[in-house]
């Protein structure tokens, strides 16, 4: 068994099982892949995918232990490189972290500036995209790590560490009539076309359970996954919007009243996504610790090794997180 073998099985799955596309990641001939591939199942005495003719159309049972043990090994060559580059140079590198809309733009901007002025020798790389794929791409290691609310219980793979906790404003342009039925209920607001996230995004799962364990059905007009969408469809007067409390900004959306809305809905908890057994670079704690400081390195190394996901599980619980 060969590392370049693991290194195909792992290609071939990314790229959908075709080859093709695999050979072109690698540099390398078609068949020279399939070969490999070859090569391996019969090392190994089973077939690792199912074939009809020459295309390879799905995995058989055995094949998604061997990978998911292939992409192990992946993540340890992964760590032993790390150790090594740390070793050799603990200023230089990359950092490449996935989140939401709402997490890069209105609460990472500080972190980031503060960060790449400790760090310049450092290159910063930032992709966006919703909860469960920003958790997908480090679970496959994609990206050191990830930022967000949701979705990370999806992965077993990974450890989450809290950061903050937050709650909801809901936002009407001045003079809205709702203004004027204060204290706001969900049965108020239900009397109003809403403007909210998308389903799976920002903590829209509390929000759906709010109203209904009231019982009350709300007017759901439109969603979105981006804050500046749903604010921008409150100034065009489409509805009553409800959003994480820290994507309003006071100067940006002077136009706009926003509503504390923390009595109607629970808190949700934005997390730190991370591969267990992960080796970090030191500058990837320093952004850690940056962004949340209660999480130092200690206690980051605490979850990362901590293979009881119940003593993990209470030992996160245990920390204090701050709320915005």
């Amino acid at each position: 068994m060969k590392l370049q073998q693991i290194k195909y099985l792992l290609g071939i799955v990314k790229n959908d099982l075709n080859v093709s596309k695999t050979a072109e990641s690698f540099y390398t001939s078609q068949p020279g892949v399939s070969r490999q591939i070859r090569l391996l199942e019969e090392e190994l005495k089973v077939e690792i995918f199912e074939r009809h003719g020459r295309l390879l159309t799905g995995i058989t049972p055995i094949g998604n232990k061997i990978l998911k043990m292939a992409a192990e090994v992946a993540d340890t060559i992964n760590s032993i490189k790390s150790v090594a580059e740390e070793y050799a140079n603990e200023t230089h590198g990359s950092l490449v972290i996935a989140t939401t809309h709402t997490q890069a733009r209105y609460v990472l901007p500080k972190t980031i500036m503060s960060f790449t002025n400790k760090h310049s020798s450092v290159s910063f790389h930032l992709k966006q995209g919703n909860p469960h794929q920003v958790s997908e791409m480090v679970s496959k290691g994609i990206v050191d790590l990830s930022i967000a609310s949701e979705s990370m219980q999806d992965f077993s793979n990974l450890a989450t560490l809290p950061c903050y906790s937050w709650n909801r404003a809901v936002l009407v342009k001045k003079k809205h009539p709702l203004i004027e039925e204060l204290p706001l209920t969900l049965e108020k607001l239900s009397k109003y076309p809403l403007v909210t996230y998308e389903s799976g995004f920002t903590g829209r799962y509390q929000l759906d359970k709010a109203f209904e364990l009231a019982s009350i059905k709300p007017n759901i007009m439109l969603t979105a996954s981006d804050a500046d969408i749903i604010k921008a469809y409150v100034k065009m007067d489409l509805g009553v919007g409800v959003i994480a409390s820290v994507a309003y900004d006071p100067d940006d959306d002077a136009d706009l009243v926003a509503v504390d809305a923390s009595h109607l809905f629970d808190n949700c908890v934005t997390k730190i996504a991370l591969r267990r057994g992960a080796v970090l670079r030191g500058y990837v704690y320093d952004f850690i610790e940056l962004f949340a400081p209660h999480l130092t390195k200690e206690v980051v190394d605490t979850i990362l090794t901590t293979n009881n996901s119940a003593i993990s599980t209470g030992y996160v619980d245990a920390l204090s997180i701050p709320h915005f």
